[in-house]
């Protein structure tokens, strides 16, 4: 028994928090943080611009530096505390000071992106900010937990700043400017959602946590304008609470069919004489378009596709099929791939015809340089032996073969020329 009670005792002393907890401090800190003025825009606006550099250049450790200056908690907190004590102005004012947040967030990083020279193929920085995941959620709700738990604290640690990196508020924002300055829905919309789930599970843990806290609620002399507060905070926490279990379901059920398909496409990758060759999954309207290349396919193929997906919880209507057999290779071949290998193959033929035409030229110099002048060396040897030399052979040269019976006085002679063998000797036949 005496465990037992040491045991009870322990633990009662271990999850003791309240000793370590200062309610009313934490209150006016949370009031302090919630306001957007002086400073506060230009750090913002500051640390935004640097972020939306980071995700530009796709650099996770710019976009985490960005994280840690940036004051974004602030008007969130104040949402989620306002509900847990019936604090209508601290909601009017959190809610005011958020919207005043976003705009200036995304009016610097919009603008940072419509000046910014820097274009990337393929932004996977931002691509990551579109879709946000069941991961997003959880890190969101217990992020926003430490986050009130360290304001709460009467010893202030180092938490605030890992919640700012582990929440990730400022991204989604610099990704929704990114979509503004290109006019593009795609990441504007899934920015934006992802920074909403955020926000809305940090205020919803922020709310858990202030009423286990016991935050002092704000009185009222007047007993009807405290119903009619109350009632109002309410409504605001129920939708709160709606939409955070609304987008975890929904986040949830996208995740599952997304783990569904890459399994379904994993398992039917190679079929009898033809391949999935590339692949699209859309998990928020839950759809797969696969592209299939090699031999047509069957009915019974089809079918067989069709059953497998159905299997993994994909039905009939979600999958398209998109062929491209061996006698339709045309469209295929105007793909990136196939229009890259083409370029890359008459590249090097060009490179070959290049060192060809180099080599030519210096087969051609060396033959040249080589080359012997058989007809000045016949002449002076003509000129050296006057009627003593009928022939001369030149190797690597030329045959000069003099007349006989032309005249010694004149000086000149009649020649047959011919081409002759490898060597350098040369030769010489009396007459």
């Amino acid at each position: 028994m005496r465990i037992f009670e040491y045991l009870k005792v322990s633990m009662r002393g271990l999850l003791n928090f309240r000793a370590d907890v200062d309610t009313a401090a934490a209150d006016l800190n949370i009031r302090g943080n919630i306001h957007f003025k002086g400073t506060n825009v230009l750090i913002l606006a500051f640390s935004i611009i640097i972020a939306s550099v980071g995700l530009n250049v796709n650099s996770t450790a710019v976009v985490i530096g960005a994280m840690l200056i940036s004051p974004l908690m602030g008007p969130i907190i104040g949402v989620g505390l306002s509900g847990s004590i019936n604090d209508t102005k601290l909601l009017r004012d959190s809610l005011w000071n958020l919207l005043v947040m976003v705009m200036i967030s995304l009016m610097a990083s919009a603008l940072y992106f419509l000046l910014s020279p820097l274009e990337l193929a393929n932004p996977t920085e931002l691509e990551a900010r579109t879709s946000p995941s069941i991961f997003d959620v959880l890190i969101a709700l217990f992020g926003g937990a430490a986050g009130i738990v360290e304001q709460s604290r009467r010893e202030k640690g180092t938490v605030i700043s890992g919640v700012a990196i582990a929440t990730a508020l400022m991204p989604p924002l610099c990704t929704a400017g990114y979509g503004i300055a290109h006019w593009n829905g795609h990441f504007f919309f899934g920015a934006m959602g992802l920074f909403g789930i955020n926000a809305i599970f940090i205020a919803l843990a922020t709310y858990l946590v202030a009423k286990l806290f016991h935050f002092q609620e704000v009185q009222f002399v007047d007993a009807k304008k405290a119903r009619r507060t109350r009632t109002w905070v309410s409504v605001f926490v129920v939708i709160v609470v709606v939409l955070s279990c609304w987008s975890a379901v929904r986040i949830v059920r996208n995740n599952n069919f997304e783990s569904n398909a890459e399994a379904f496409v994993k398992e039917n990758r190679s079929m009898d004489k033809a391949y999935i060759y590339d692949y699209h999954i859309d998990g928020a309207a839950h759809k797969v378009e696969i592209r299939v290349t090699g031999r047509r396919m069957s009915a019974e193929m089809r079918d067989a596709v069709y059953a497998s997906a159905a299997a993994h919880g994909i039905p009939y209507e979600s999958l398209t099929i998109t062929e491209n057999t061996l006698q339709e290779t045309e469209d295929l071949i105007r793909s990136e791939q196939i229009a890259g290998f083409f370029e890359r193959s008459e590249s090097e033929i060009t490179r070959r015809d290049a060192t060809i035409l180099r080599l030519r030229e210096q087969v051609d110099s060396l033959q040249a340089a080589f080359e012997l002048p058989s007809e000045q060396i016949a002449r002076e040897i003509r000129s050296n032996y006057p009627g003593r030399i009928a022939e001369v052979y030149l190797s690597k040269g030329d045959a000069v073969e003099w007349v006989r019976g032309a005249s010694a006085g004149a000086g000149a002679a009649g020649a047959a020329v011919g081409a002759a063998g490898a060597g350098f000797a040369a030769g010489a036949s009396a007459v």
